[in-house]
């Protein structure tokens, strides 16, 4: 669905301007605001997990989590005042560092399954139930929910656009595969790795810990590389925010729905009243949470799949248009053109079923 978004929007294909151009002027401010409550708890949750991985490799700083979260928050936030810009490679080394050790710990352990080495989990401090709690539906749709909020993400590339080389969305939308790609692989690998070693629920260490431990040995220099790649990874993600929340709260204040304030530029040309909004809720979220991504998710959930619901609705509108066009015949739209599209039936199909199954998860 969001690949057709992508040839759709060739100048960026958010969900603030999918609903605007396509549903109209409500529509595309609750689609704002779902997005801006995205990017506070993309911070939340980015972080609170990135310290889990920490306290994970190393438990007694376990007592201080939400002061670890809170401060990572403020050294951030003072980064991205000074006005730090954005560069490509220096994303790009955690992101390559954290999949060559994930594939590594996944080539490792499935070869250790392979030959009958693959122990099991030894240690692990389990989640204590006073009741013990049956396989009931709710709890399988729950569990369905919490693994969509899993595979989130890669729809952030029908926003970003602009920042890919000519021909944009051919490269955009090859992107989008190998990343849906990447994270399928590693989503099925890490699960069924976890099963194998008879992985456990716990407060104290996560899932990827047990996992990274077990097929290198604990202590070993690889799990601590396990470690700090999946925390760089998650604290690259929250830093995202810091610049996609400040200009959208602009925008939006710009239009007059929102503060003049955060209109405003600080001397090193950022939106600093949005900067400082962002870390400021985000702190309170980790704060009231205690820095626990279980608490935190299923509000994360809320703020995606709205956004989703909206922006492939829009899709759908824009593709009934689409079909209602003579062969040759074109509409511009904002920041969009509308042509005839033989196909247009089986578009309209793949985003409908995507406009019926997000509303799904944010229901349960």
């Amino acid at each position: 669905s969001y690949r057709q978004t992508i040839y759709a929007y060739p100048n960026g294909g958010g969900a603030y301007i999918v609903a605007r151009d396509n549903l109209g002027e409500l529509p595309a401010q609750i689609a704002g605001a779902a997005l801006l409550t995205d990017y506070i708890l993309t911070v939340a949750v980015s972080i609170s997990s990135g310290v889990q991985q920490i306290t994970s490799g190393f438990q007694g700083l376990l007592p201080f989590r939400v002061e670890i979260a809170v401060g990572i928050i403020l050294l951030m936030t003072l980064v991205n005042l000074r006005g730090v810009k954005e560069s490509g490679r220096i994303f790009a080394v955690p992101t390559y560092f954290f999949l060559s050790v994930m594939f590594l710990t996944l080539g490792v352990g499935l070869f250790r399954f392979a030959t009958g080495t693959l122990g099991v989990v030894q240690g692990v401090e389990v989640l204590h139930h006073s009741v013990i709690e049956p396989l009931t539906l709710f709890l399988v749709l729950r569990a369905f929910s919490s693994g969509c909020t899993a595979l989130t993400g890669i729809e952030a590339i029908s926003n970003g656009i602009t920042a890919f080389k000519q021909p944009r969305s051919h490269n955009a939308a090859i992107t989008l595969v190998w990343m849906s790609t990447i994270l399928i692989a590693l989503f099925l690998g890490i699960t069924f790795l976890s099963h194998q070693i008879a992985a456990q629920p716990s407060e104290v260490e996560t899932i990827i810990s047990q996992l990274g431990r077990t097929v290198f040995g604990d202590g070993s220099l690889l799990y601590y590389f396990v470690l700090a790649g999946t925390a760089l990874i998650l604290l690259m993600a929250a830093n995202t925010s810091y610049a996609d929340f400040p200009r959208l709260a602009a925008l939006h204040a710009g239009d007059g729905f929102l503060p003049r304030q955060l209109t405003y530029r600080g001397g090193r040309l950022v939106f600093a009243w949005g900067i400082m909004v962002l870390s400021v809720a985000a702190s309170i979220l980790v704060i009231l949470a205690g820095a626990n991504t279980t608490a935190l998710i299923p509000l994360y959930a809320v703020g995606v799949f709205l956004s989703f619901t909206i922006s492939q609705t829009g899709m759908v509108v824009r593709l009934r248009k689409v079909g209602r066009l003579q062969p040759g015949e074109k509409i511009e739209g904002m920041g969009t053109t509308l042509e005839y599209d033989p196909h247009w039936r089986r578009h309209l199909i793949i985003s409908a079923v995507g406009a019926l199954s997000t509303p799904a998860v944010n229901l349960i």
